[in-house]
């Protein structure tokens, strides 16, 4: 699972930073076994720091990760493995 063609909305091409991207593939890559078809990501901000909740829940997961970021960024975001490739997109695109 995940182990897929990766794809990117529109949406989040355009409103999350590369990094910041590239750094939640990495979370979703580095899960343990097994994993949700369906990961959610809260990003918001805190202080100096970008605030990120990766969640789920079959089975049950949940990760902080605070890392020093000074745009604000307040999305929900969803990655969804559909067995022949995984989606990033916005909760406001779902």
């Amino acid at each position: 699972m995940f182990r897929n063609p990766h794809f990117e909305t529109r949406g989040v091409a355009a409103e999350i930073p590369y990094a910041i991207r590239h750094f939640l593939w990495q979370c979703v890559n580095a899960m343990p076994k097994p994993r949700d078809y369906l990961q959610v990501f809260q990003l918001s901000p805190c202080g100096p720091f970008l605030r990120i909740t990766h969640s789920s829940e079959e089975p049950i997961y949940h990760m902080e990760y605070l890392l020093l970021y000074d745009e604000p960024l307040n999305q929900k975001i969803y990655v969804i493995d559909s067995e022949d490739y995984s989606t990033m997109l916005l909760a406001s695109e779902y």
